[in-house]
């Protein structure tokens, strides 16, 4: 049933505030034991902005989304299974048909707000009998999903304690989130309006006579 984890696959969780979940995947990523990961996200946004930060840390590191051609997807999957790749960032869609055999860990960077969702994640590892390990991030916003999460599956995931990056801050109230929701589409709206200015305004004779414009 999708309410079942495998007792093959170890569970653990880290409460973080957002700032810190990247540092805090770094410092995950420094056991070398974690040798290979697939990492999920939540967007595809989000998949190739974790991409890139730990291609900057030298992990080796690839995206699959749906953005994605179908035969990248493919030649990055064959590098993952070929163990070129050590970190594959991937949205729930894209992880769809994925099957790696003895994949033993699994990172969520982002929570998801489906708690069957979970349960299908980390059943990435642990197959046919083998070892498996699952890691959570936690944001404050996210904390509600963990609970779900645990409702479903019946039992409480491990509360890793040794976290240099502890969640310090609180989910934000309705009234904040109302708040946060309109100052983003007040930022969203002024960029489009800062942008079609820009369109629309006519080149200038400095512009022109610019050789790198075309």
């Amino acid at each position: 049933p999708v309410s079942s984890t495998a007792e093959t696959i170890q569970q653990y969780l880290y409460y973080t505030n957002k700032s810190s979940k990247k540092d805090l995947l770094f410092h995950i990523l420094k056991d070398q034991n974690i040798d290979q990961v697939l990492l999920f996200s939540r967007t595809k946004h989000g998949a190739d902005k974790i991409a890139r930060n730990l291609k900057k840390q030298k992990i080796s590191t690839a995206a699959i989304h749906g953005d994605k051609a179908q035969n990248q997807r493919q030649k990055v999957l064959a590098q993952f299974k070929a163990g070129q790749i050590r970190v594959l960032v991937a949205t729930d869609i894209a992880a769809r048909g994925i099957d790696i055999d003895k994949l033993k860990h699994v990172i969520n960077y982002d929570i998801p707000n489906i708690a069957e969702t979970y349960v299908h994640r980390i059943g990435r590892s642990g197959r046919a009998g083998e070892e498996g390990t699952a890691i959570s991030i936690c944001e404050p916003e996210e904390n509600a999903f963990i609970r779900d999460i645990e409702k479903l599956i019946n039992q409480k995931i491990h509360l890793v304690r040794d976290n240099p990056f502890p969640q310090t801050e609180k989910p934000m109230t309705e009234s904040e989130k109302k708040e946060w929701e309109k100052e983003k589409q007040r930022k969203k709206q002024e960029f489009f309006t800062s942008r079609n200015k820009n369109q629309n305004r006519p080149n200038s004779s400095k512009f022109s006579k610019d050789p790198w414009r075309t």
